[in-house]
């Protein structure tokens, strides 16, 4: 399993990923909308063929009389590849991106209320918090919780070294299907694993730096600690968007009959 940055030639098969897995679904241009606005900012999961099996569909908002802020507008993951953690990845890889491009201080995202397994997974693993509510968000009448995630942790550097160390031990080991996943629509793993012994290497010199740092402070010699920035990674949810760009009843019928199609070609 991969993720990596979408490329624009990632966008059809990332419409397709949706239309299988979600009832919000947008029309093209949408997603060309937000990937070429925000190249940095949106993830697909990859299996070991170069199939798209998941992604996160992400921009950061536009009000700048507000704090800079981003949104996951779609996360979804195919039904064969969840229950892996791939979504949880493609959030944190997600919102990483947005704290480190954009100096983002918070992300938000709708969600149905009807959707347990996604509440709870964001509340409980991302730990978003419930800010409103917005009755009859969805086409359907079904009122959206609108949450939101605290980023300024993204970029704590006093804690960079100990959250990338947690990240690269997670690389290490190989996905297996017995980690959680509950949220519709999306779950799975994160970033790739690096090369054998690269992460060993890097763990060591780590652990070596913060040998050193407590040292310099039991000689009294204090200082501000070192820049860089941690993301977790774990697993994930999907998000549901707004009403912008959806296609009728009608359409999107025929569009999920149509990728269902293809799905089973593939």
């Amino acid at each position: 399993m991969n993720i990596r940055c979408a490329k624009p030639e990632d966008l059809i098969n990332m419409q397709h990923c949706n239309l299988l897995c979600l009832p919000e679904n947008y029309q093209m241009k949408y997603y060309f909308y937000h990937g070429l606005s925000w190249p940095q900012l949106s993830y697909v999961a990859e299996d070991d063929d170069g199939k798209i099996v998941g992604y996160v569909l992400a921009k950061m908002e536009e009000d700048p009389d507000e704090v800079p802020h981003g949104h996951i507008t779609s996360l979804a993951v195919k039904r064969s590849h969840r229950r892996l953690g791939l979504a949880q990845k493609l959030m944190n890889q997600a919102s990483l991106a947005m704290t480190e491009c954009f100096n983002a201080k918070y992300v938000s995202l709708h969600v149905r209320k009807s959707n347990r397994a996604a509440l709870h997974l964001y509340q409980n693993t991302l730990k978003f918090t419930t800010n409103d509510i917005e009755p009859k968000y969805y086409a359907d009448g079904e009122d959206a919780y609108a949450m939101k995630r605290d980023l300024t942790t993204f970029g704590n550097k006093k804690n960079s070294v100990e959250d990338v160390g947690k990240v690269l031990e997670k690389m290490t080991v190989e996905v297996s299907g017995e980690q959680e996943d509950t949220a519709e629509g999306a779950s799975g793993d994160g970033t790739p694993s690096p090369p054998s012994g690269v992460a060993e290497r890097l763990l060591q010199g780590m652990e070596k730096q913060k040998e050193g740092e407590k040292k310099s402070s039991q000689q009294g010699k204090g200082g501000k600690d070192e820049g860089g920035s941690g993301g977790g990674v774990g697993k994930g949810s999907g998000e549901h968007p707004p009403k912008t760009g959806r296609e009728s009843k009608k359409s999107r019928k025929k569009a999920r009959e149509a990728a269902a199609r293809a799905e089973e070609k593939s």
